[in-house]
C-alpha cells in the first residue's frame, strides 16, 4: 500500500495541470490540434486511476477543453464522480464541468439524484450553495421533481446565504416542474419579508419574473410590493417592483391612484438615471389606466415630459434612446404634452446615431397636427437632402409619406402642396420606395377629385420628364412613379392641356427600358389618350390631325410588340390590331370617335381592403377539395418539362458547332476596319488616342496638374422642367394667412379673451372622399382578430396558476421515503406483545386517575356556578361538535370565546381571502379595531363563566380523546385483516400467474394486431407480420384479402418495391419488377388471407416500402384490369419475440453492462387505467412481463438478431407513465421506444 502511494504521488508531480496545458496550446499554435489530441489521450489515462485528485486534475483541463469548443460528454460518469467527493476543492471542480457540459438529454443525470440531495443538506453551506449553483444549470423535470422538498427546506434555512440561492433556484424548478408552484409560494412569499435583504432582493427576482408573463395571478402580492416600494433603498429591487406594478395597473385601475405619490416623489428625488426612466415607465401605465378616473394628472405627465427632456439630452447616446422611447408612449395618450418639445426632436434628426435618427422620426409621426405639417414636411424634405445613406433616406421617404397620409390624410388641407411633395419626392436618387409614392399618387387622385386636374397637369411634367426619372429602370425603384403617371393621365385624359403631347412622351423609345408592368400601363392608356384625342379631333373635323396620331401609333406600337414581356406583348398587338382596323375605317371617312372611347367609358372606383376575405363561402363550396384529380407521384419523378420561349441550351451549343463558319475577304475586313475608325472618331463618347508614340509601346503619362482650367460661363441656371420645389409656395402662403388672421383679431378692440387657434379653424382646400372601397354581394364583416396567447413551447404558460385557490391533498410535494415492511400481528414474537400489553394497561391506570380527578373539580365548580355559565357550556359544545370543521386536533390551542358573544352554527373562523384583502387595502379605509365583549358583572360571573369554560373544554377533549382511541384500535383490527386477506389474495395469485389486474379494474379494450394496408371501391387488404426465431433476417407478412365488390376478383399479383435494406421472395427466374401472383380467386363479399416473406439485413431502423396490387374484375360480358397502390410499414418492433424472462436473468443482463444504450419516453396522463398501458405495451410492442410490483412493471422482449431490450414501466404521481429501457443498439431501442410511445397513448 505504502509504495502505491508514494507511485501515485511520484505520478502526481510529473502530471500535466491546468497551467501546463493553457501554456502548452499557447506554444504549438502551428500543431493545436495534434497537441490537444494527445492530451485528451493523457487525460482518459488520469481518468482511469483511482487518486480522486488526479481524476479531479483531469476534469479541470476537460472544462477547459469544452470552453474551447471540445466535447467532454464522453466523461460524463467521471464528472460525477469527482462531483461526489467529500473535498471541497475537488467537488468545485467536479460541479463546474457539470455546469458547463450537462444538459437536460445527459443520460447520466438520473445518477445524480442522491448525490445533490446529499450535499443539499451538508452541514457546510459552501457544499450546498456549490450544489444548488451547479443545479441551476442542468435543471431537467425529474431532478426539478424530485429535489424541490428538499429545496423548499433550504429556504427556511437559518444562513441568509443559503436562503438566497434556494428562494433563486426554486424558479429553474418552476419552469421545469410547474406542479411545484403552488404548494412553495406561500413559503416564497414569506420571503418577501426576509429580514436578510439579498433573500428579499432574490425572492423579488423570482415573484417579478414569474408575473412577468402572467401577472394577473399576483394582484393579491400588492399590498406587500407596495410596503417594499416606499421602504426598500435598493435601486434594483425597485426597478423589479415599479415594472410589476406597470404590468399590474392594466388589470387593476384602483392601484394607479396609490402609485401615483409614490411614483411621483421617486421621479423628484432619484438620481438613479434607470430608476427614473422605469418610473416614468409606470406612470404612463398608470395615467392610461386612469384615462378618465384621474382628472388632475397634468402636473404628472409635465414632470415625466421635462424628466424626459433631460434624458433626450444627455451626452449618453443611450439615455438619449430611452428617452425618445418613453417619449412616444406618452405621445399616444398626450400628444399636446409632446408637441411643445419639436425643436428637441428636430434636434434629433442630426445625431449621428441612426438609430436615434429613426426613433426622432417615429415621434414627429405622431406629433403632427393640421397646423404644423407643411414645416415638419419641409424640414424632413430639406433634411433628407444632406442625408447620407441611402437606407435612411429611404426611411425619411417612407415617413414623410406616413406622416401625410395618416388617418385618411386627417392633417393635409391642401392636396395641391401634396402632390407637390411627390412629385419632389421623385427626385430622390436611388431609393425603393418609388411604389409608395406611386400608390399616393393614384389614391389622392381617385378620392380627391377636385385635385384631379392640378395631378394630370403633374403627371403629364413626369411623363414629359420620363427619360430623366426612367434612369433607374430597377423594379420598386423610382422609375415605378411613371406607372402612376401614365394611369392617371389616361384615365383623366379630359384634364390634359396637350393631349397629343402626352402620348409622344408616353410613345418614346426610352420607355421600352421600364419593367414590364410599367410598359402594360403605358401601352394601355396610350388608347385611353387616343380614344380622347380622336374625339376632340373629330368635333373639330381636323382630319389632318387625326391621320397623323393614327399614323403616329401604328408607326410605335410595335416596339411594344418586340417587347420580352408576355403582358406588354399581348397588349400591344390587340391594340395594333385594333388601331389598323380603325385606320381602315378612317380611310374610308367612317366615323368611330365614340366606339373607340366607349372602350374605355365609366369611372373605376378602389376596392375595399378586405373585401376579398369577407366574401360569404357558397353552401355546397369545399375550398379544400380538388377541382381536378390530384397529381400523381410519379409526376414528380419526371423530367422538367421544356420551356416554350427559353430554348435548350444544349440544342444550341449543337447549332453552333454545326453552323459553317463564314470566311472574310481582305478588302472586307479592311471596310470594316476603316468604318469602326470613322465611328469613333464621331462618337463624343468615346475617347480618342493622340496617336502611338514612336519606339514606345504605351503612350506619356500626362500629368493633371499640367491640365488647364477653364471658366464655363453659366449665365443660365440648369433647370429640369417639373422638378422644381412647388411646396414651399404653399407654405409662404399658408405662412401669410396666418398673419393676416392674427392681424385682424389684434385690430378688434374687445374685452373678451380670444380662444386660441385650435385644429377646427384651419381652412380646408379640398376634402378627402372617404371610403372604404367597394365590397362584393354577401359580404360579411369579420372581427378583429384576438390577442395572442402564449406560444405553446413557452413554458410560462403552464406556470398560469390560480395561487390564491387553497391547497388540496394530492397538491403536495412528493418526499421520498424508505419504505418500511410493518411484521404482521402473527409474525411479532410473543414478549412484544406482552411488553406491549403492560404498557397499555399502565396508561389505562393513569387516564382513569386523571379523569376521577377532573370530574370532581368539574362537580364542586359546577355547584359553586351560576346560571349564567350555560350559554358558554352551549357555545363549546357546538364548536366542538363532531360535524364541525373547526374541531382542534389534541395537542394544538383552542382559541377562548367570549361567554356573552352570539355564536352562530355555522360561523367557523374562515381565513380571509386575498382579494377581499386587496380589495379593503385598495378602498383606503382603516383597519377594524377589535372591540372586547364583558359580561354585565365584572367579578365573579366572569371567573364563573371562565371556568365553566375550562370544565367544558376538558369534558369535550376527555371524550374526544376515548373515541379516537375506540376507532384507531377498531381500525388497526380491520387492516389487520385486511392486510391478511391481501396476502393470501396475493398468494393465490402469484401461484396462477395472473398479477398484472384487479378484479375491479375495467375491461380492456379490443385489440388487433392487423393494420389497414390499402383499399378501394373493389378490394380491401389489411395485414400483420410475423418472424421465426430460428430466422432472424426472414420476415412473414400476412396479407387478408377482403372483397368489396360484386364481381368475381382474378389474378391478383401482389409486388413490393425492393430496397437496399429489404428484399421480397419471389418466385425463381423471377425480375424485381415482377409480382408474386396469388393462388386464389376472390368471389364477392368473400375474403382469404396470403402470405409473402421478406429477407431484411438490418432491423435497426422501420421499413416503408411501396407497392402494387394488380387483379382483374371479371364480369358476363367483359373483363377490366385494376391497380392498387400501398406503402407497406414494417416496424422495429416486428422483428421483437416475447420471451419469458426470470428476474435473476433479468438482473444479470442489467448488471452486465453490455446494455450500454439507454432511452426513456413519457406518456402523459389521458385517464387509461396503467394496466391497459402495460397490456397495450406488452401486446403491441411483443414484450412479456418478467416482474410487476403496484404500478410498475419490469418487461423482456428479445429480437430476431438477438438484441436484448429490458424496459421498466412506472406510473409516475401525476398519472403519467414513464418507460425507461436498455439495449445494446441504440438505434433499434430509440425506434422501438417512439412505436410504442405512439402505440401505447
Amino acid at each position: 500500500m505504502a509504495l502505491k502511494k508514494v507511485k501515485g504521488s511520484l505520478e502526481r508531480v510529473f502530471d500535466k495541470n491546468l497551467h501546463d496545458l493553457v501554456r502548452g496550446i499557447r506554444n504549438h499554435k502551428d500543431d493545436e490540434a495534434k497537441f490537444i489530441a494527445q492530451c485528451i489521450d493523457e487525460i482518459k489515462q488520469e481518468l482511469r486511476q483511482d487518486n480522486i485528485a488526479v481524476k479531479a486534475n483531469a476534469v479541470a483541463k476537460l472544462t477547459y477543453l469544452q470552453m474551447l469548443g471540445y466535447d467532454i460528454s464522453w466523461a460524463a460518469f467521471n464528472v460525477i464522480e469527482v462531483m461526489s467527493s467529500n473535498k471541497f476543492t475537488f467537488k468545485r471542480i467536479g460541479y463546474l464541468a457539470a455546469s458547463q457540459s450537462f444538459h437536460e438529454e445527459t443520460e447520466v443525470l438520473m445518477l445524480t439524484t442522491n448525490m445533490i440531495r446529499k450535499d443539499l443538506s451538508s452541514q457546510n453551506q459552501y457544499d450546498a450553495a456549490i450544489a444548488l449553483n451547479g443545479l441551476s444549470c442542468f435543471m431537467t423535470p425529474d431532478l426539478a421533481r424530485d429535489l424541490a422538498n428538499d429545496v423548499m427546506t433550504l429556504m427556511t434555512s437559518t444562513r441568509p446565504y443559503i436562503r438566497k440561492r434556494a428562494v433563486l433556484i426554486m424558479y429553474k424548478i418552476f419552469l421545469k416542474f410547474p406542479e411545484a408552484l403552488r404548494p412553495a409560494f406561500p413559503r416564497l412569499k414569506e420571503k418577501l419579508e426576509d429580514p436578510d435583504p439579498g433573500v428579499q432582493s432574490a425572492a423579488v427576482n423570482v415573484i417579478c419574473e414569474l408575473a412577468r408573463k402572467n401577472p394577473k395571478n399576483y394582484l393579491s402580492l400588492a399590498p406587500v410590493f407596495f410596503k417594499l416600494m416606499t421602504s426598500s433603498t435598493n435601486n434594483w429591487v425597485l426597478i423589479k417592483i415599479i415594472k410589476l406594478f406597470g404590468a399590474l395597473t392594466p388589470l387593476e385601475p384602483r392601484l394607479g391612484k396609490k402609485l401615483i405619490e409614490p411614483l411621483t416623489n421617486l421621479i423628484h428625488s432619484t438620481s438613479a438615471m434607470s430608476l427614473l426612466y422605469e418610473c416614468i415607465n409606470t406612470v404612463i401605465a398608470v395615467l392610461i389606466s386612469l384615462s378618465s378616473g384621474m382628472p388632475n394628472h397634468n402636473a404628472s405627465i409635465q414632470l415625466c415630459v421635462q424628466k424626459l427632456r433631460i434624458l433626450i439630452e444627455d451626452s449618453d447616446q443611450n439615455l438619449k434612446y430611452l428617452g425618445l422611447l418613453a417619449m412616444s408612449k406618452i405621445l399616444k395618450t398626450h400628444p399636446k404634452s409632446v408637441q411643445a418639445h419639436k425643436d428637441l426632436i428636430l434636434q434629433c434628426l442630426d445625431d449621428k446615431d441612426e438609430s436615434i435618427r429613426l426613433r426622432a422620426l417615429d415621434l414627429l409621426y405622431g406629433m403632427v397636427s393640421k397646423k404644423n405639417l407643411m414645416e415638419i414636411v419641409r424640414k424632413l424634405m430639406i433634411h433628407m437632402d444632406k442625408a447620407e445613406g441611402s437606407m435612411y433616406r429611404d426611411e425619411l421617404l417612407s415617413k414623410i409619406v406616413q406622416i401625410c397620409s395618416q388617418n385618411n390624410y386627417q392633417y393635409i388641407t391642401n392636396f395641391e402642396w401634396y402632390v407637390s411633395v411627390l412629385v419632389e419626392l421623385t427626385r430622390v436618387e436611388g431609393t425603393r420606395h418609388g411604389s409608395v409614392i406611386a400608390s399616393q399618387m393614384l389614391d389622392v387622385a381617385i378620392r380627391v377629385k377636385a385635385i384631379r386636374a392640378f395631378a394630370v397637369e403633374q403627371m403629364a411634367q413626369l411623363l414629359e420628364n420620363s427619360h430623366i426619372v426612367a434612369s433607374s429602370a430597377q423594379r420598386n425603384g423610382i422609375c415605378e412613379v411613371l406607372y402612376a403617371a401614365a394611369w392617371i393621365a389616361g384615365e383623366f385624359s379630359e384634364h390634359l392641356r396637350d393631349p397629343k403631347g402626352t402620348l409622344e412622351d408616353m410613345l418614346r423609345q426610352k420607355v421600352t427600358s421600364l419593367p414590364g408592368h410599367i410598359q402594360a400601363v403605358f401601352v394601355q392608356n396610350i388608347m385611353k389618350l387616343y380614344a380622347a384625342i380622336l374625339v376632340k379631333y373629330e368635333e373639330d373635323e381636323d382630319n389632318d390631325g387625326i391621320r397623323e396620331v393614327s399614323d403616329l401609333l401604328v408607326e410605335k406600337l410595335p416596339m411594344f410588340v418586340q417587347s420580352g414581356d408576355l403582358e406588354v406583348q399581348e397588349r400591344a398587338c390587340c391594340i395594333l390590331q385594333l388601331m389598323k382596323y380603325v385606320k381602315k375605317l378612317q380611310d374610308k371617312d367612317v366615323s368611330c370617335a365614340d366606339e373607340v372611347s366607349a372602350l374605355f367609358a365609366g369611372e373605376l372606383n378602389p376596392v375595399a381592403p378586405k373585401a376579398q376575405r369577407k366574401v360569404a363561402v357558397p353552401e355546397g363550396l369545399d375550398l379544400d377539395k380538388w377541382i381536378n384529380d390530384p397529381p400523381s407521384e410519379s409526376s414528380d419523378e419526371e423530367g422538367p418539362a421544356n420551356s416554350l420561349f427559353i430554348p435548350d441550351d444544349s440544342r444550341m451549343m449543337n447549332e453552333s458547332l454545326t453552323r459553317q463558319v463564314e470566311e472574310l475577304s481582305d478588302d472586307e475586313l479592311e471596310r470594316r476596319r476603316e468604318a469602326r475608325r470613322a465611328e469613333t472618331q464621331n462618337n463624343p463618347h468615346y475617347l480618342k488616342l493622340g496617336g502611338p508614340a514612336k519606339g514606345s509601346k504605351y503612350q506619356e503619362v500626362v500629368n493633371v496638374e499640367d491640365i488647364p482650367v477653364a471658366n464655363i460661363d453659366l449665365s443660365v441656371p440648369l433647370y429640369v422642367p417639373g422638378t422644381k420645389r412647388l411646396s414651399d409656395k404653399y407654405l409662404e402662403a399658408e405662412r401669410q394667412a396666418r398673419k393676416r388672421e392674427k392681424k385682424r383679431r389684434h385690430g378688434k378692440k374687445s374685452k373678451r379673451r380670444h380662444k386660441s387657434e385650435s385644429e377646427e379653424d384651419m381652412p380646408v382646400v379640398h376634402k378627402v372622399d372617404i371610403m372604404g372601397g367597394e365590397m362584393p354581394e354577401g359580404a360579411t364583416e369579420s372581427g378583429d382578430e384576438g390577442n395572442q396567447e402564449l406560444d405553446d413551447n413557452d413554458p410560462h404558460k403552464l406556470l398560469d396558476i390560480d395561487l390564491d385557490r387553497p391547497l388540496e391533498a394530492d397538491e403536495k410535494l412528493p418526499v421520498r421515503t424508505h419504505r418500511i415492511v410493518s411484521p404482521s400481528a402473527e409474525e411479532r414474537p410473543v414478549e412484544e406483545k406482552k411488553k406491549h400489553h403492560r404498557k397499555d394497561k399502565e396508561k389505562e391506570k393513569k387516564k382513569k386517575e386523571k379523569e376521577k380527578k377532573k370530574s370532581k373539580k368539574e362537580k364542586k365548580r359546577n355547584k359553586s356556578g351560576d346560571d349564567s355559565a350555560h350559554p358558554s357550556l352551549l357555545i363549546a359544545t357546538e364548536l366542538m361538535s363532531p360535524g364541525h370543521e373547526a374541531i382542534p386536533s389534541p395537542g394544538e390551542e383552542e382559541e377562548v370565546v367570549p361567554p356573552s358573544a352570539p355564536v352562530k352554527k355555522d360561523s367557523t373562523p374562515k381565513k380571509e381571502e386575498p382579494k377581499d384583502d386587496l380589495d379593503f387595502w385598495l378602498s383606503g379605509q382603516d383597519a377594524p379595531v377589535a372591540v372586547e365583549v364583558t359580561a354585565p358583572e365584572a367579578g365573579a360571573a366572569a371567573d364563573v363563566d371562565s371556568d365553566a369554560e375550562d370544565t367544558s373544554r376538558h369534558k369535550k377533549k376527555k371524550e374526544k380523546k376515548a373515541k379516537k382511541e375506540k376507532k384507531e384500535k377498531k381500525d388497526k383490527k380491520e387492516k389487520k385483516k385486511k392486510s391478511k386477506a391481501a396476502d393470501e389474495d396475493e398468494e393465490i395469485g402469484r401461484r396462477d400467474g395472473f398479477e398484472e389486474l384487479a378484479s375491479d379494474a375495467p375491461a380492456l379494450p379490443p385489440m388487433s394486431s392487423y393494420r389497414l394496408l390499402a383499399e378501394d371501391s373493389n378490394i380491401k387488404m389489411t395485414y400483420e407480420t410475423r418472424v421465426q426465431p430460428q430466422q432472424g433476417q426472414q420476415l412473414i407478412v400476412s396479407v387478408i384479402f377482403t372483397s368489396l365488390a360484386q364481381e368475381h376478383l382474378k389474378s391478383l399479383e401482389f409486388n413490393v418495391m425492393d430496397s437496399l435494406n429489404t428484399k421480397m421472395d419471389r418466385l425463381p427466374g423471377a425480375t424485381t419488377h415482377d409480382g408474386v401472383p396469388v393462388p386464389f380467386q376472390l368471389p364477392p363479399n368473400s375474403f382469404n388471407e396470403g402470405q409473402f416473406a421478406f429477407q431484411v439485413q438490418s432491423i435497426n431502423v422501420a421499413q416503408k416500402l411501396r407497392g402494387t396490387l394488380t387483379y382483374t374484375i371479371k364480369t358476363e360480358e367483359s373483363s377490366t384490369s385494376e391497380k392498387l397502390d400501398f406503402k407497406l410499414y414494417l416496424p422495429c418492433t416486428a422483428f421483437l419475440i416475447a420471451t419469458p424472462c426470470s428476474s435473476d436473468a433479468f438482473a444479470r443482463l442489467l448488471q452486465g453492462g453490455d446494455l450500454s444504450s439507454k432511452y426513456s419516453i413519457k406518456l402523459p396522463n389521458s385517464g387509461v387505467p396503467f394496466s391497459h398501458i402495460l397490456a397495450k405495451v406488452c401486446f403491441y410492442g411483443h414484450f412479456a412481463i418478467v416482474e410487476q410490483i403496484d404500478q410498475s412493471a419490469s418487461l423482456y422482449s428479445c429480437s430476431t438478431q438477438g438484441h436484448h431490450i429490458c424496459l421498466l414501466v412506472k406510473a409516475n404521481g401525476g398519472g403519467d407513465v414513464s418507460i425507461d429501457g436498455k439495449c445494446a443498439d441504440g438505434s433499434l431501442l430509440s425506434n422501438v421506444m417512439e412505436e410504442i410511445k405512439v402505440t401505447a397513448s
